[in-house]
Parts: C-alpha cells; sequence; structure tokens
C-alpha cells in the first residue's frame, strides 16, 4: 500500500524525460506563495531515486519560496510504466469549468463582506486582471450567466459581456450563440462603448508607464479605443518583426515605408 511520505526538497531530481520542460517565473512564485498559505495539498510522486513523476512544478516553487519538506508518495513501479503513470496523473486531474471557477470566487468573496476584489486575487495568490475575468459573469444578465453554465459561452465571453450595460447584454449574447468568435465579440463591445458615450478625441496621447518608458500615440484624432486599436495593431506587427529577426531600425524603417505605400 502506498502512504506519504516527507522527503526534503534536496531528494528530488527532474526526469529528463518529463514532457513538461518549461514553467512561468511569475507562475511559481504565486504557486509557491500559495504553498506557503495553505500547504502542499497534493503529494508530489517520486521514485525510489527521487526522480520526480509527478510534481516538478510544486517543487520548483517550494525551492524559491524555501520549503524544506514536501509530503510524497514514492512509487517503485517498472521503469516501462513510468510514462504512462505521469500521464494518467494530467489526465485525471479534471479542471473547473468557467461557470464552477466563478461560483467558487463568487462563494468565497460572499463568506468575506469585508474583501475587496484584490483580497480575494491575493488569497488565491491570482493575478487581479484573472480574477476580474473570472468574476465578470457577475456583472452580465442572467441569462448570460446560464449560458455559462450550460456551456454555451466561456469567461471570456462573459467578460466581453460585462462591459456593456445590461440593457445591451442581450443582443451580444445573441451574437454569440449565432457563432460569433471572441475577437468580434470584443470589436462589437468596444464599438457598442464607443456610441454609447461621448467620444472624447485627442491627436497626440502619451501613457506614461512604471518602467519609466513613455509610449506616445500620435495622428488623427483619435478615442482611447481607437489608440487601442492602433496599440494593439502595433504590438502584432512588431513581434512579427521580432520572430523575423528584424532590429528596430528596421522595423521602424518597414512600417514607415509601410504607411507611405498606403
Amino acid at each position: 500500500m502506498l502512504t506519504v511520505q516527507m522527503k526534503p526538497t534536496g531528494f528530488f531530481k527532474p526526469d529528463p524525460n518529463n514532457p513538461r520542460k518549461c514553467a512561468d517565473e511569475r507562475d511559481l512564485d504565486r504557486l509557491g506563495d500559495d504553498l506557503l498559505a495553505h500547504g502542499v495539498l497534493v503529494p508530489l510522486l517520486a521514485r525510489p531515486t527521487g526522480i520526480l513523476i509527478d510534481g516538478w512544478r510544486r517543487w520548483l516553487a517550494a525551492q524559491r519560496k524555501g520549503i524544506k519538506e514536501l509530503p510524497t508518495i514514492i512509487t517503485d513501479k517498472p521503469e516501462a510504466e513510468i510514462p504512462g503513470i505521469r500521464l494518467a496523473t494530467v489526465f485525471h486531474k479534471a479542471d473547473l469549468t468557467g461557470a464552477e471557477k466563478w461560483m467558487a470566487c463568487s462563494e468565497i468573496l460572499a463568506s468575506h463582506p469585508d474583501w475587496q476584489m484584490k483580497d480575494l486575487a491575493e488569497f488565491l495568490h491570482l493575478d487581479p486582471s484573472m480574477l476580474t475575468r473570472l468574476l465578470s459573469p457577475s456583472r452580465c444578465i442572467p441569462a448570460w450567466q446560464e449560458a455559462l453554465k450550460e456551456g454555451s459561452v466561456g469567461i471570456s465571453d462573459c467578460y466581453a459581456a460585462s462591459k456593456l450595460p445590461e440593457s445591451e447584454q442581450a443582443g451580444l449574447l445573441a451574437l454569440k450563440l449565432g457563432g460569433a468568435s471572441r475577437d468580434t465579440l470584443e470589436r462589437h463591445a468596444r464599438t457598442k462603448r464607443a456610441t454609447s458615450a461621448p467620444a472624447v478625441r485627442a491627436s497626440k496621447i502619451k501613457c506614461q508607464l512604471g518602467s519609466g518608458v513613455s509610449v506616445v500615440v500620435s495622428g488623427a484624432e483619435m478615442t482611447l479605443d481607437e489608440m487601442i486599436e492602433s496599440l494593439l495593431e502595433a504590438v502584432k506587427e512588431a513581434k512579427k518583426a521580432r520572430d523575423q529577426g528584424l532590429h528596430v531600425e528596421t522595423f521602424q524603417r518597414l512600417m514607415r515605408d509601410r504607411a507611405r505605400s498606403n
């Protein structure tokens, strides 16, 4: 019978045959903070030699946060069975649906009346922007919430709808159920917001970032939504240039020539 043992973090070794090869550092920090706050709720799975079968991210996160011991199940199954065991640990983990995540987060908030959204984000060690999306169905009309529970729409769709007044959300739901993509919903929602509010325009918009970098968008007088569209297009083109190995000067010249040709 398999039993849970406490093993020091130095006992473990990564498996070179593990299909998971990389981990996001910010994600590891959030995971480590959660391990510190709530403990390691799921034991790691390892060979008697310390080679990890399941729990590589938990091990990395524990090391970052100085956690000395981890609950572990040791298995001496034949080497040929290890790849199958590792995949089984993945396939047996069923993620919560978008509706289940929304309701669980809402329930925690309801049980802590004095909490703000940032407090819940800290408690769950989630990025606040992620929590904003998870709780977006609470700002949607009941029809959207029911569609989410039925699986007809996703959290991202609800997030797009939540930005609109309730009186305009039904139309967006009909658009989604008719087969519209998430990007189409976002564009439709932006258009609705732009037409429902007085348009304030400027020929030059400067955004000072916390890193010290300033982003300046200039041209024909534009609204904030039009500035966002322009920045998204610029980011898309910049990423494409980076992937092609272009330098900054070449990218600027390329975009300038393209604008002139238009």
